[in-house]
């Protein structure tokens, strides 16, 4: 292995920390969907629409309009959904014992 590609995969690997720590890293490109099948994701957490739609914080009536292709999820509840398809516990993972 060349020494350019070594240090680039050592510099990749210390990106890859500091993002996980929550640091910025600069160049950083973070792809969001356009399109998000919202019953499929609903779907992979097995909850009812009222659960799925209280559990994120939007209405029963706004999940049922996306799930039906009348409206679509903008910008963050588009993050929001991407993140609950790659992790359908990702909600209960982050907020369990918070408190209040």
């Amino acid at each position: 292995m060349k020494d350019a590609d070594f240090q680039g995969l050592v510099q990749g690997m210390k990106e890859a920390q500091a993002y996980a720590r929550g640091e910025r890293v600069d160049g950083l490109r973070v792809h969001i969907p356009a399109e998000i099948d919202v019953a499929g994701v609903r779907r992979k957490t097995r909850l009812s629409q009222a659960e799925f739609s209280s559990r994120i914080g939007i209405s029963a009536a706004t999940l049922r309009n996306w799930e039906q292709g009348r409206r679509k999820p903008e910008g963050p509840a588009r993050v929001l959904l991407s993140l609950i398809d790659a992790n359908p516990r990702v909600v209960e993972e982050t907020l369990a014992n918070r408190g209040a």
